[in-house]
C-alpha cells in the first residue's frame, strides 16, 4: 500500500523506473510513447546524455549556495543566453523554481512596480475565462477556470476575467478574425475603463492557451490590438509561457509569432525539460529599473531560486535547442504532425477543431459538427481516453471543462522535439483507436 499522498489517490498508478528518448517506461517493461510531454515538459524526451551530464557535472562542483548570499555561475550563464535571444526591452531575469511561482512572482512585481512608481492606487489584474496559470492562489486567482477555482474562492484575491480568445467558439458567423480579435480588445477596454483607468496592474494571458482549452492559439492581430490598449491605460501586459514557450510553437518565445512585446513573459516547464524543476520571469528593463533606482529591493523570493544545477541543466536544454538545431525541427515535426491529424480525422463525426501551433496541438471533441454541442460530463470522455491510450502505450493529456470549466473534452499533444516520423505515426495510430474506443461506447448513451 502506497504512502504517498497521490494526485488522485483512487488511482493505481504504474511505476515509472526509466526513460529512453521518447519513451518511458515502467517496472513491468511497458512502453509508453510520451505524446504530451508529461505536461508540455519533456521537450527533450528522456534521456538526453547533455543534460544528464550538465546536471551530474554541476553537483558535483557545487550543488546549491542560496541566492541571498550568492550568485552562481550557471544562473548567471543561463540569463545571459537567455536575454541574448529576447527581444528589448525583455533584459532581466529572476529565477524560480516552476510555472506556479514565475507567475506568483509576475503578479507580486507587477504591484510592486507602480508602487514604487508612485502609482499604489494601481490594483486589479485582469485575466481571461477558461485561462490557468497555476494552482497556487494567486495565480488561481487570476486563471479563468471554474472548476480549478471554486472551492478555493472564498481564498483567492479579487480579479476580474474577460473573454478568452477561442475563435472555433467565440467568433461569430458575422464576424472575420480581424472584426472578432477587434471586438475582444474593445472588451478589454472597456473593462479596463469600468475598473478605473489608472486602478489596473496588468493583464495576462496565455500567449497560446494550454491546459484548459487545448493549444488554441490567438487570431491575427489580437495581441497587437491587445499591447496597443495596455500602453494607452500604463497597463503592464504578462503573457504566460508556461506551457507554449521556450520553442514549443517553433519559436522560441511563442510571442514573437505575434508582433509584440511583453513587459513580463513566465516561462517554466521547456526551461529545463524536466530535468531539474526550473522556472523564469523575463522582466522588462523599466520595471527592474523602477525597482533597484526605488527601493532597491524585490520582496519576494524563495530558497531555491537560481538552483545551480537546474540552471546548469536548463542552461544544456539552450543550447540542445540551439546549437544542436533541435528548435528548428519543432515547425517542421508539427507541420507534419498537425496534417496526420487532420488525414486521421478528416471524416470523424465527432472531433469538431484540431488547431495548434508546432508540437503543441488539441483536438476538440463534440456530440455534433453543426451544434459543436459538447459531451455529457458525468460521460467522462477526456479521462476515458486518458486510460485509453494508456492501455495502447501512449501517453496524451486530456481535459475536461473546455467549454466553461463543466462541459467540453480535448486531448492536447506536446511531444518531445526529438520525434521521428514513424514515432508520429504511432501516436497518431494509438490516438485514434483510444478515441474510438472511447466514443464508440459514449455515443450510444
Amino acid at each position: 500500500m502506497t504512502r504517498v499522498f497521490h494526485r488522485d489517490p483512487r488511482l493505481g498508478y504504474p511505476v515509472a523506473v526509466r526513460g529512453e528518448g521518447a519513451y518511458l517506461i515502467d517496472r513491468e517493461g511497458k512502453r509508453y510513447l510520451d505524446a504530451s510531454g508529461g505536461a508540455a515538459v519533456s521537450c527533450l524526451g528522456h534521456s538526453d546524455a547533455a543534460v544528464v551530464r550538465a546536471v551530474q557535472e554541476q553537483l558535483a562542483r557545487l550543488p546549491f549556495a542560496h541566492t541571498s548570499f550568492f550568485t552562481n555561475e550557471p544562473m548567471e550563464a543561463l540569463a545571459d543566453a537567455l536575454v541574448a535571444r529576447a527581444p528589448a526591452p525583455l533584459e532581466k531575469v529572476y529565477f524560480v523554481s516552476g510555472g506556479s511561482e514565475a507567475i506568483e512572482a509576475s503578479l507580486k512585481l507587477a504591484r510592486q512596480y507602480f508602487v514604487e512608481k508612485g502609482e499604489p492606487q494601481r490594483r486589479h489584474v485582469i485575466g481571461r475565462r477558461q485561462s490557468y496559470h497555476g494552482n497556487t492562489l494567486g495565480a488561481l486567482a487570476v486563471g479563468g477556470n471554474q472548476w480549478r477555482r471554486r472551492q478555493f474562492e472564498p481564498l483567492l484575491v479579487a480579479a476580474t476575467h474577460v473573454s478568452p480568445c477561442y475563435a472555433y467558439r467565440g467568433m461569430r458567423t458575422d464576424e472575420t478574425e480581424k472584426t472578432y480579435g477587434e471586438r475582444l480588445a474593445q472588451e478589454l477596454e472597456a473593462e479596463i475603463r469600468r475598473l478605473g483607468d489608472d486602478r489596473v496592474i496588468a493583464f495576462v494571458a496565455e500567449t497560446v492557451v494550454g491546459a484548459t482549452l487545448g493549444a488554441v492559439p490567438p487570431v491575427p492581430g489580437y495581441f497587437g490590438r491587445v499591447r496597443e490598449i495596455c500602453d494607452r491605460y500604463g497597463v503592464l501586459l504578462i503573457l504566460d509561457e508556461v506551457m507554449c514557450g521556450m520553442g514549443r510553437c517553433g519559436t522560441l518565445w511563442a510571442f514573437e509569432q505575434e508582433g509584440v512585446v511583453p513587459d513580463l513573459v513566465a516561462i517554466a516547464k521547456g526551461l529545463g525539460a524536466g530535468y531539474q524543476p526550473i522556472g523564469a520571469v523575463m522582466v522588462s528593463r523599466g520595471i527592474f529599473d523602477a525597482i533597484a533606482s526605488g527601493s532597491g529591493f524585490f520582496q519576494h523570493g524563495h530558497t531555491y531560486l537560481g538552483h545551480a544545477a537546474a540552471c546548469a541543466g536548463a542552461l544544456a536544454v539552450q543550447r540542445r535547442l540551439h546549437d544542436d538545431g533541435l528548435l528548428a525541427r519543432v515547425g517542421v515535426l508539427g507541420g507534419t504532425l498537425e496534417s496526420k491529424l487532420r488525414a486521421a480525422f478528416r471524416a470523424h463525426p465527432h472531433v469538431g477543431d484540431i488547431r495548434g501551433r508546432g508540437l503543441f496541438q488539441g483536438i476538440e471533441l463534440v456530440v455534433d459538427l453543426e451544434s459543436k454541442v459538447p459531451f455529457d460530463p458525468g460521460q467522462r470522455v477526456h479521462a476515458r481516453v486518458k486510460a485509453e491510450a494508456l492501455k495502447r502505450g501512449l501517453m496524451c493529456y486530456p481535459m475536461g471543462g473546455t467549454v466553461d470549466g463543466a462541459r467540453g473534452d480535448h486531448v492536447l499533444l506536446a511531444p518531445p522535439f526529438i520525434l521521428e516520423e514513424r514515432q508520429l505515426d504511432e501516436l497518431v495510430e494509438k490516438l485514434v483507436d483510444a478515441i474510438d474506443e472511447v466514443l464508440r461506447t459514449t455515443v450510444a448513451v
